[in-house]
């Protein structure tokens, strides 16, 4: 980064987090603007990047109260970042996910597929 010569400040300070965000991990997380536009029946449609989970139940009893941030979501996993980051598979746990002050509690199978093609798909509500 280039400094200025006389002042010997940084161009483009760093700036701080805002209201609706939150440092997880040296990584912003926003967290804003949801409002109360996720529901448990239509959360399967939304972006789960930024949303506060917890693991309630799992076929390994040693994921069992990871709790933390979204950070990353693939096809089959989530990333999760807490006191450390944990890479979880979906199909194998039961996850709780907080918005707002709600609590919505999800199979993780039914969120199976890349974000973008699980618009496609159809369920029950």
């Amino acid at each position: 980064m280039w400094r200025n010569r006389k002042e010997r400040k940084n161009r483009t300070p760093r700036r701080s987090p805002g209201q609706d965000q939150e440092v997880a991990w040296r990584t912003w997380v926003f967290r804003g603007t949801r409002g109360g536009r996720v529901t448990a029946k239509n959360i399967v449609w939304h972006e789960l990047i930024g949303l506060k989970a917890k693991i309630i139940r799992a076929s390994h009893p040693g994921l069992v109260g990871i709790e933390g941030y979204v950070l990353d979501e693939t096809r089959n996993t989530l990333t999760i970042g807490g006191e450390r980051v944990w890479v979880i598979l979906k199909d194998v746990v039961y996850l709780e996910f907080e918005v707002g002050d709600k609590r919505i509690r999800i199979n993780g199978k039914e969120l199976i597929g890349r974000p973008e093609m699980r618009l496609k798909k159809r369920w029950r509500k």
